[in-house]
């Protein structure tokens, strides 16, 4: 909606208008209203919360809080209210909506609801909840990434690629779609994905191995594991095809020279066994292919070892070659 249209502009403050201006310079965003039922759970709500809309047993969008004020003129003029119903005066804007599927039983799961727990039509996550449901489903609101944009693209000339990585535990870190998404504000990874990296983190946590991410100029990684072994990037993916395999590859080779300890190991994860050539083809640049076999059950078929260690000059980057 273009808030700067005469009917909307003139009912808002100068704060309000200063404030939408400022998250979205075009003059568009989208608007959602809640009555004053809902003022004590809002009231404490900020911009770059992780907002859910629930609908017909799942969450059917994830959204990111932009600018959130009490307006009831405003809210009037874009909700109308039918005689006897409240203002829906609470405004907030969105810096992105991401549209996704996740079941009730998983979003039950994630929070420690029991599995037949409804929900209201929207939900704003706080503190613990919602650490791990942004850990589960690996959400990473803009604001969140923004504040390491200058660290991590800003650089001086001469500072390596590993010296602006930010490690992050998978717990500090806030859908069925194609692959990983990055829209232009929310990052949204992903649903089948998000499940593969769980089970897998539980596999590797029971044998005593923290799964941790990290962030860099060219994304956020998957997964990134430290051990007596040496370090470890891991890039999962929703499905073993032809596709995804060579998408493995790429972000692999991507995130490789921005390991915060020069990797010892790629990875790529897959929920079943790629093809025969697709496995070939991730061991001819010294990548490792770890498939799920059952639940809770990987098994790894690891690059020739030569392979690697020839490769690992490549995508570890020029200045680890030079140590």
């Amino acid at each position: 909606m273009d808030f700067t249209l005469p009917r909307y502009d003139a009912v808002l403050t100068t704060e309000q208008r200063d404030q939408l201006r400022a998250l979205h310079e075009d003059g568009n965003a989208r608007f959602w209203g809640a009555t004053p039922a809902h003022d004590r759970k809002l009231a404490d709500v900020v911009t770059g919360d992780v907002v859910l809309f629930t609908g017909q047993n799942q969450v059917r969008a994830i959204g990111e809080v932009g600018a959130i004020f009490r307006n009831r003129a405003l809210a009037d003029l874009l909700w109308p209210p039918r005689d006897g119903e409240q203002s829906w005066h609470t405004v907030y804007s969105l810096l992105d909506l991401v549209p996704t599927d996740i079941p009730y039983v998983e979003l039950n799961a994630a929070i420690g609801y029991s599995p037949a727990y409804n929900f209201p039509g929207q939900m704003v996550l706080r503190d613990d909840k919602a650490r791990s449901v942004l850990e589960d489903f690996m959400i990473t609101p803009d604001t969140e990434w923004q504040t390491l944009v200058p660290q991590l693209t800003g650089r001086q000339s001469g500072i390596r690629d590993r010296d602006v990585v930010r490690i992050a535990a998978m717990e500090e870190l806030r859908t069925h779609r194609t692959g990983y998404r990055r829209s232009r504000r929310l990052i949204v990874v992903d649903r089948r994905e998000a499940v593969l990296v769980r089970e897998y983190r539980q596999h590797l946590a029971d044998r005593g191995l923290t799964a941790q991410r990290f962030y860099c100029a060219s994304g956020i990684s998957d997964m990134y594991v430290e051990s007596v072994d040496g370090s470890e990037v891991i890039e999962a993916k929703s499905t073993a095809s032809h596709l995804h395999v060579r998408q493995a590859l790429a972000q692999l080779l991507d995130y490789g020279p921005h390991s915060p300890v020069p990797a010892q190991r790629l990875t790529g994860l897959f929920p079943e066994l790629p093809a025969r050539e697709d496995v070939e083809l991730l061991h001819r640049y010294g990548v490792d292919c770890v498939h799920r076999e059952s639940p809770g059950v990987f098994r790894r078929l690891p690059a020739v070892s030569e392979r690697r260690i020839v490769m690992r000059e490549i995508w570890s980057g020029a200045d680890h070659v030079a140590e």
